[in-house]
């Protein structure tokens, strides 16, 4: 049975990644290359797989501190105020001169989407600054992904190994993964495609055993068809997503990488973690936006109850 008792003492979890506004549009089929589409609806939110997945983590239940970067403009404020008033801290999120990062998305009327990321002053962050590895070393989990300079993340997955906190990587924008950053890390959690762009592998289940010569854990995001879990020495674990129409599966891996970080770090085993996160993603998906999206610890309990 799945536990949903909320822990007496909240998990820290520390996120290095992105943050930045993300421009939606709503159409009901995307454009074609010279084409142009009337679309239903716009919206300015907060996004970026950084901050998306430390929301998600916020309101999953940890105490979450964010490392990364925003500029000097309009956006800069709203994003820094949005993860404040979502429950993040942010007394590492440095500001630089320049423009904060934005992403257009193009979002389907049956919920696929399509973006493009400017990085803006997440380009600006290639390494830590003084006090960001004493965050990371007071940690329960790191959690990483792949929309700053490699050389920024490779540094914080280096300093979250030296302290012995777990790693976790979101290999996503898809792109060839340096020995040196795999080394540090744990965890790693790519969805279908970027598995067999890493791999080779268009099976799961082969990506998943080619992904753990690398790495001593993967989790293989499969959207409606759920996820897949592996460690070293131990038979994969496969568990469903839950049944649900989406509107918006803008920020589904980040919900679901955010909440699973939180389930391990509370010490719930692999398979009850991985319930926990499909609850939380399948709330996200029934909500536009990324940030917005992301479900508080008490709904997902309540999806959990019902079986």
């Amino acid at each position: 049975m799945t536990s949903t008792t909320t822990p007496a003492v909240r998990p820290r979890i520390a996120v290095f990644g992105s943050v930045n506004t993300d421009l939606v549009a709503y159409v009901e089929a995307a454009p074609g290359r010279g084409e142009t589409v009337t679309g239903t609806s716009f919206a300015q939110v907060p996004g970026g797989k950084g901050a998306n997945q430390a929301v998600a983590a916020a309101r999953a239940g940890a105490d979450t501190a964010f490392l990364g970067a925003v500029g000097d403009d309009a956006f800069g404020t709203q994003l820094r105020t949005n993860l404040v008033e979502c429950g993040v801290e942010v007394s590492r999120l440095r500001t630089v001169a320049g423009a904060s990062g934005v992403a257009h998305i193009v979002v389907e009327a049956d919920g696929a989407n399509s973006i493009i990321v400017v990085p803006g002053a997440n380009g600006e962050v290639t390494g830590l600054l003084d006090g960001d590895a004493a965050l990371i070393e007071g940690s329960a989990a790191l959690l990483l992904q792949l929309e700053l300079p490699m050389e920024g993340v490779v540094a914080a997955a280096r300093a979250g190994r030296a302290a012995g906190v777990p790693t976790v990587l979101t290999p996503a924008p898809a792109r060839e993964l340096p020995a040196e950053l795999l080394e540090a890390v744990d965890l790693l959690v790519p969805n279908q495609h970027e598995a067999a762009a890493i791999t080779g592998e268009t099976d799961p289940r082969e990506a998943l055993a080619a992904l753990l010569r690398t790495v001593p854990e993967a989790i293989i995001t499969l959207g409606e068809d759920g996820s897949l879990y592996g460690a070293r020495g131990e038979e994969p674990v496969h568990v469903p997503a839950r049944r649900v129409v989406p509107v918006d599966t803008t920020a589904a891996g980040d919900t679901f990488c955010g909440a699973f970080a939180v389930a391990r770090a509370e010490g719930r085993g692999p398979e009850d973690a991985l319930r926990f996160a499909a609850a939380a993603a399948a709330l996200s998906v029934q909500r536009h936006g990324a940030a917005p999206s992301m479900p508080e610890r008490a709904e997902i309990e309540e999806l959990l109850a019902e079986g």
